[in-house]
This record gives structure tokens, sequence and C-alpha cells, in this order.
């Protein structure tokens, strides 16, 4: 009897390993039908409706770029469309250098691109700035996918400088106004007409980029003599404009470093000429050093950058030469620890710059200031950000008017 009851156990359990076998190949094969069904239920909706899209990956980047606007390299479709919004209502809380509260339909901006091949793509950013008030193409290129470590883009390109200029999509950074010091010395967003090489070596987890960009017109009305401001530099690109002068151009590098799990370290530069027409002679360095780490909802950048430019007594005999600053970025998600879609990262972010940190010759006005700013974002979807925040201006001269702002805002990307 004993033996037959172990004849039975061991009959049994083989009975019940081969069901359990079983079974996960029915679950498989209902989960590779299901899959089948819903692509053949996708290709009928787009024979139906002649269209077919893909939705943004939220984790995506192409060379750095934001996931809207890499959405064309993963595309369904050889057309892509996507793109961002952004608009923001403001107000001071005090009197004085504020101004009044005024709100701002601030960007609409669609993502147009086409694959004339796996190798070949064409991407464009257009842009409708204060509700149409400003139309500009921020970028239109060609990118010739080579390898892994070998790319071109060919055309009117984001300079791949500094954390924003490439990723500056609403929901990637938490203030409602992008930091000072990348709008102003920077100066984002950047583009300019030239050719990019780019690569990346996964196995270390280091990219690169580097080619020959239009260079800064410094020889501007912001760089006079008795009128030098902060949007020196800013108003030194050349960008996309109709009849832009490109009789001189640079050198533009970046490095970055990503092979630990929610770390990135980087550093690029700029280096050529700083004058379209004349003078000639006068040379412009740009760098930044930047990083960023995050992990379980919490997450810290910060990035410092400099400018100097040579002979910029060519240029006028009290021209702006040096600018430097740097900012840090602290948010936490109060809800990463719960199950949830919903993200609601708060931050706290600090910044000091100098936009004219020296002048050629003469006095140089004192335009040093802090800006500090806190706030809360809400993503009731991984494409949408609603935003408040509260900034408060401190100005080193005393004789300037500290002033303080609440603004809140909406994103999305598409």
């Amino acid at each position: 009897m004993k033996h037959i009851a172990l004849s039975l156990a061991a009959a049994l359990l083989a009975g019940t390993a081969l069901y359990a076998n079983e079974l996960d190949e029915l679950k498989a094969q209902i989960a590779e039908l299901q899959e089948k069904t819903d692509a053949l239920i996708d290709e009928t909706s787009n024979l139906k409706t002649g269209f077919n899209y893909t939705t943004v990956d939220t984790n995506a980047s192409v060379n750095g770029m934001g996931p809207a606007a890499s959405k064309v390299y993963y595309s369904k479709s050889p057309l892509s469309i996507g793109g961002y919004g952004e608009m923001f209502w403001s107000s001071p809380d005090n009197d004085g250098a504020a101004g009044d509260a005024y709100t701002d339909v601030y960007r609409f901006v669609p993502y147009i691109g086409y694959k004339f091949s796996d190798n070949i793509v064409l991407n464009t950013e257009l842009e409708f700035e204060h509700g149409g008030e400003e139309i500009a193409i921020e970028f239109m290129y060609l990118d010739f996918l080579l390898y892994e470590a070998f790319n071109l883009q060919v055309g009117n390109l984001l300079v791949p400088m500094g954390l924003i200029n490439q990723r500056h999509e609403p929901t990637l950074f938490n203030t409602v106004q992008r930091p000072d010091v990348e709008k102003y010395l920077i100066p984002s967003t950047w583009h300019e007409t030239g050719i990019l090489a780019y690569g990346s070596f996964s196995d270390i987890g280091l990219s690169y980029t580097a080619g020959i960009i239009n260079a800064l017109a410094l020889n501007n009305d912001n760089n006079m003599p008795g009128s030098v401001n902060k949007k020196w530099i800013r108003s030194g690109r050349i960008g996309s404009e109709e009849n832009g002068p490109m009789q001189r151009v640079a050198f533009v590098g970046r490095v970055d470093y990503s092979g630990i799990s929610g770390l990135l370290l980087g550093t690029s530069a700029y280096y050529g000429a700083a004058t379209q027409g004349r003078p000639s002679g006068v040379n412009a360095f740009m760098y930044d050093f930047h990083g960023q780490y995050e992990k379980a909802g919490f997450k810290l950048k910060g990035l410092y950058t400099a400018t100097s430019v040579s002979d910029a007594e060519k240029i006028w005999a009290e021209a702006a030469d040096g600018a430097e600053g740097y900012y840090v970025n602290a948010e936490y998600d109060v809800l990463a620890t719960l199950s949830t879609r919903y993200r609601l990262p708060v931050f706290v972010q600090y910044e000091n710059y100098d936009p004219v940190s020296s002048v050629a010759g003469g006095t140089r006005p004192d335009l040093e200031q802090t800006n500090t700013t806190v706030g809360v974002n809400f993503f009731p979807h991984e494409q949408v950000v609603l935003k408040a925040d509260y900034a408060m201006t401190d100005y080193h001269d005393s004789a300037l008017e500290d002033y303080n702002v609440i603004s809140v805002a909406m994103g999305f990307v598409f």
C-alpha cells in the first residue's frame, strides 16, 4: 500500500507540473494573441482614418534633446507631428521693478519631422511666441544616422550647451520661467546654422557632440558704451533670421557621462569668433559644467557657466568682455512613495549671476543678482504639468530695486 500511495503521489505531482506548464504556455499564447489583436485594431483604425500616430515616450532622448523633439526618431510613420506649449500668469507682490500683473500665451511649438529612410531624418521646430507675435524656425536639420558612435546633423541646430538649451520643453524644468543663468548667459534657446557630429559609447556611459556653428555677434546694441546690459550675450544670437550674417564661425563641443544610474555629469564649450562683420580678431570662450542626480523622487541639478571675450576693446572702448553665474535646483516628489500615476514635486532653486562681470574699459555696471525660487508642480499626466512658484530677486547694487513675483503656469508636450 505504501508503494501504491507513493506512486499515486508522484503521478499527481507530475500531473500538476504538466498542468502548470501547459497553463503557462496557454497564458503566453493568449498574451501573444492579444498583442496581435491590438496591432490589428491599430492597423484597421489607421486604414479607416488614413492617419498613423505615435505617442510621446517621455523617457526618450536623441542626442540630448527632449522627448517630444525626439519623437520623429521612433515614430511609427515616416511623418511625425509633435510639439509643446506653455502659458503663464505673473504678478508682483510689491510695487516697483516687477511691473504689473500680466498673462502670456508664451509659446506654442509644433515639431514636424520626416524619415526619408532609417538613416536620414528631417527634424524641425516652429515657434509661435507671445500669442503669435513672434514666429521663428527654432531648428531645421537633416540627421544622418550612421553608427552609435558617429552621426551627423546639418542645418540650423540647437547648440549643445547647458542643461536646458536642448531640453527646453516645459515638462523638463520645474520653474515657470527658465533659469536666468541659462537665458542670459548660455543663452537658451540658442540655435545656429552649422554641422555637428555626435555619438555615444554606451558600454562606458559617455556621449559627445562637436562641430562648427555660426558665431555670435557680440557687437550689438546691448553691448554699446553707456548701454551695456544683461542681454549683451543673448542679443548676439543669429539663429534663423532672414539674411542672418555668417561671416565667422566657432567651435562647439560637449561631453557627458551617465554611466551610473540616475547620474549625469558633463561639460560643454564654445570657442571662436565673437563678432560678425567688423571688427575682426575678437574671440569668445564660453563654457559650462553641469550635473544632475535623481533617485526615488528626489532630483538635484546644477550648472556653472562663464564667458570671456578677448580684445573686446576692438568692438567698443567699454564693451562687456565677461559674464559668469550658477544655479542649483533641488526637488522632491511628495507622491513618490504612493502607488499613483500622479506626481507632485516641490522644489527650491537658487541662482547667482553677474551678466557683466567685466568690461574692456571704463566703469562696469553692477548688475549682479540672486534669484531664489520656491514652488510646486502637479503632473496629472506625464505629458502635462501645472506649475506655481514664488521668485525673489535681490540685486547686489542697492540702487536697483529688489522685487518678488508669484506665477502660475501650464505646460504640455505631445
